[in-house]
C-alpha cells in the first residue's frame, strides 16, 4: 500500500505514458484475467476466497457482459486470444442469462450487446436462444412504472439509467423509440425541477441531498446520448460545461477526485474522469483546459493501477488493509466493482480517443497549472431557499479540500461522508456508515433527555469573505438534527452559528451553540480519526493540543472540552477510512450540568 504519512505524489509511475498505452498495458490484462477465471469455473468461480455468484450482486451479470464486449472489441481478430475470447463469451452469456439482474446491471448488459452488434459480433458471440431470453429480461419496466414513469424507490439518477436502457432496446430492434423519448422527457423535466437555477441535481425530490452524482449526472446523461447515437441537447451541453468547471476545481495533481459522499474511493476519482472525458469529447473545454483535463485523467488511471489495485488480490481494494467502504459496495460485490471500474476507464479512454488525445503524452506540470488556473477558494451554490446547499472548494499547498453543505433528505443525514467538514483524500476522510456515534470533526451533543443532536442538515445564511490571510465561511442553523430517524429531524432546542477559517496550512472551525432555556446539554464530544501518528498531547487555553511526529496533519487543537482520549492505533471499528487505516483516533469530551446561554467549541488543524 502507498504510504500516507507525507504529502508526496501518488502518481509517480507511468511518467511519459499516454492514457491508451497505460490502459492497454495495465487494465486490459486485468480484464483478461477475469475472463479466464469465469470461463474456467463458471458458476463455481471463486474470487479472493469467496464465491463469485449467489452473493446478491444483481449488477454483476451486466458488468460481465460489458466486460466481455470490451475484451472482444479491443482484441484484434487476428490475434491469438480472439478465438478463445469469442467461444468463451458464448458460454458465459448463456450462464449470465440465468442470473438475477436489475437496473444498472440491465444497462451494462445492453451496452455490451449493443457494442457487439455495432462490431458485427453479436450473432457470433451470443446464442439465438440466449438473445431471445435477454430481450425479455433486459427491460426498464422492471424498475420504472410503465404508465406513470415513476421510479420504484430509487434515487433520481436512475431515470438516466432507464432512458439508456430504452434507447439501447430501440437500437437493438426490440422496441420503438416512444419509450426512450418519454423517459428522456421525464428525465430532463425531473432534472430541471430539482436542479433549479444552479444546475446540480438533487438526489431527492427537493429535500436538499447532493452527492458526487449531482455533479456527475450531466456527464452521465451526455454519455447516454453519445452511447445511443443521439445529438446532445444544448441545455445538457451547458450543464456539462458547468460540471466540468467544478470538476477541475476539485481535481488534484495526484489524480484525486471527489472526497465526499457515499461509495467514493476510486469512484470519486473516476467521477471526475467521466466528467472531463465527456466534456472533451463534446468540445466544452478550451484547448488548454482539455490538455490538463487529459493529464488529470492519466493521473487518475495511474492512481487506480498503483494505489487502488492490490496486486496480491488481483483486484481493486476497497475493503482490506484498513480500507473501508459502505455496505452498498460490500465484499459481496468485489468482482463486480472491478468490472465497473474497468468499464469506466475503458469507456472514458474511448471518449478521449474520439477527442483525438488518447495517445498523447500528458503535460507533466498538472499541479502548477491547477494552482495557477483554479481558484484558491470558491463557493458553488447547489440550492437556495429555506435551507441552503453549497460546496466550498479550497486549494492550498497542493491539497484540495471540499466542504459539502449538502446534507438534507433521507438516508445520509447522519453519515460521515456527507458531513459539513473539509474532506481531502488521505488527510481528512469520513468513516463510512459510522453514523452518529463517532461523528468525524463535528460536535455531538447529548441532551438530558437522551436526544442526540448533530449540526448537519438545516443550514441557512451561508456567507463568505476574505480576512487577512484567511478565507472565511459562516452559516447558521435554526436547530440541530436529532438523529435516530431515517430523515433529519429539526430540534430547535439548540441553535448554532458555525465559522470555518481557511489559512495557509491551517483550518479552524468555531461553533457557537445557543441552548433554549428548556434544554440541558448533558455531554459534548468531538471525534477525529486521522492518518497521522506519533501523538504528543498538551494543554492549550481551554482545551488540548496534539502534535504529530508523522503524517500530513502536524497539529490538532480543540477547545471547549474537558477530556482527551488518544488511541494509537484506533480501536477496532474506528480505523477504517476510505484510503486506508487511520493511525490515531482522538476523542474529546465534556459535560455541563447547568443550563447556559451559549457554549463555544473550536478546533484548529494544521497540515504539512
Amino acid at each position: 500500500m502507498m504510504r500516507t504519512d507525507r504529502h508526496t505524489s501518488l502518481a509517480t509511475s507511468h511518467q511519459g505514458q499516454s492514457l491508451n498505452a497505460l490502459i492497454r498495458a495495465e487494465v486490459l490484462p486485468q480484464l483478461a484475467d477475469y475472463f479466464a477465471l469465469l470461463d474456467a469455473h463458471g458458476l463455481d468461480a471463486r474470487f479472493n476466497g469467496a464465491p463469485v455468484f449467489g452473493q446478491g450482486d444483481v449488477f454483476l451479470p451486466g458488468k460481465i457482459a460489458i466486460g466481455l464486449a470490451h475484451l472482444l472489441t479491443l482484441t484484434p481478430r487476428d490475434a491469438a486470444p480472439f478465438a478463445g475470447y469469442l467461444s468463451g463469451t458464448r458460454r458465459l452469456m448463456t450462464l449470465i442469462v440465468t442470473l438475477p439482474i436489475e437496473s444498472w446491471g440491465i444497462y451494462y448488459a445492453l451496452m455490451g450487446l449493443n457494442r457487439l452488434r455495432k462490431a458485427g459480433l453479436l450473432e457470433a458471440a451470443v446464442e439465438p436462444e440466449c438473445l431471445a431470453r435477454l430481450k425479455g429480461t433486459l427491460d426498464w419496466r422492471h424498475f420504472v412504472e410503465a404508465d406513470s414513469l415513476r421510479l420504484m424507490a430509487l434515487p433520481t439518477n436512475y431515470y438516466g439509467v432507464a432512458f439508456g436502457i430504452a434507447r439501447l432496446r430501440m437500437l437493438m430492434g426490440w422496441e420503438d423509440a416512444s419509450a426512450g423519448d418519454a423517459l428522456l422527457t421525464k428525465t430532463l423535466d425531473h432534472y430541471e425541477r430539482y436542479s433549479g437555477e444552479f444546475g446540480f441535481s438533487d438526489e431527492t425530490e427537493g429535500e436538499g441531498r447532493f452527492d458526487r452524482y449531482s455533479i456527475l449526472l450531466a456527464a452521465e446523461f451526455c454519455e447516454r446520448f453519445i452511447e445511443t447515437e443521439l445529438p446532445v441537447t444544448p441545455r445538457l451541453t451547458t450543464l456539462l460545461a458547468q460540471s466540468a468547471q467544478l470538476a477541475l476545481q476539485c481535481a488534484s495533481a495526484d489524480g484525486d477526485g471527489f472526497g465526499f459522499g457515499r461509495s467514493i474511493g476510486p469512484y470519486g476519482d473516476t467521477g471526475i474522469v467521466e466528467i472531463l472525458a465527456t466534456a472533451a469529447r463534446l468540445g466544452v473545454l478550451d484547448d488548454e483546459e482539455r490538455r490538463y483535463a487529459y493529464a488529470f485523467c492519466v493521473r487518475a488511471a495511474a492512481k487506480y493501477v498503483d494505489f487502488w489495485v492490490d496486486r496480491g488480490m488481483n483486484s481493486v481494494n476497497l475493503w482490506r488493509d484498513g480500507r473501508r467502504t459502505d455496505g452498498y459496495r460490500g465484499t459481496h460485490r468485489m468482482l463486480g466493482e472491478n468490472f465497473s471500474l474497468i468499464h469506466q476507464l475503458l469507456s472514458t479512454t474511448e471518449l478521449w480517443a474520439e477527442a483525438g488525445q488518447a495517445d498523447d503524452v500528458p503535460p507533466d506540470d498538472l499541479g502548477d497549472w491547477l494552482t495557477r488556473r483554479q481558484p484558491a477558494f470558491q463557493l458553488n451554490w447547489f440550492a437556495r431557499g429555506l435551507y441552503e446547499r453549497a460546496l466550498v472548494t479550497r486549494r492550498d499547498r497542493g491539497r484540495v479540500f471540499t466542504l459539502p453543505l449538502i446534507n438534507g433528505g433521507e438516508g445520509q443525514h447522519d453519515n460521515a461522508p456527507y458531513y459539513p467538514i473539509p474532506f481531502s483524500p488521505r488527510l481528512i476522510e469520513g468513516l463510512p456508515e459510522s453514523g452518529a456515534d463517532h461523528p468525524q470533526l463535528l460536535p455531538r451533543l447529548v441532551l438530558a433527555d437522551g436526544s442526540v443532536l448533530l449540526p448537519t442538515s438545516f443550514i441557512q445564511e451561508i456567507k463568505t469573505w476574505h480576512e487577512g490571510d484567511e478565507q472565511v465561511i459562516s452559516y447558521r442553523q435554526p436547530g440541530l438534527n436529532r438523529v435516530g430517524e431515517r430523515g433529519p429531524v429539526l430540534d430547535t432546542r439548540v441553535t448554532l452559528t458555525t465559522e470555518y477559517r481557511f489559512g495557509p496550512g491551517r483550518i479552524s472551525r468555531l461553533d457557537v451553540l445557543h441552548p433554549d432555556p428548556s434544554a440541558e446539554i448533558a455531554s459534548l464530544s468531538l471525534a477525529f480519526a486521522c492518518f497521522s501518528s506519533g501523538a504528543r498531547t498538551g494543554n492549550v487555553g481551554g482545551g488540548f493540543g496534539v502534535d504529530f511526529d508523522d503524517g500530513g496533519i502536524a497539529r490538532f487543537e480543540a477547545q471547549g472540552y474537558d477530556v482527551l482520549d488518544v488511541q494509537e492505533p484506533p480501536a477496532r471499528g474506528l480505523e477504517g477510512l476510505t484510503s486506508g487505516p487511520a493511525r490515531t483516533h482522538l476523542q474529546f469530551s465534556g459535560t455541563t450540568s447547568q443550563k447556559v446561554a451559549s457554549l463555544q467549541v473550536r478546533w484548529t488543524l494544521s497540515y504539512r
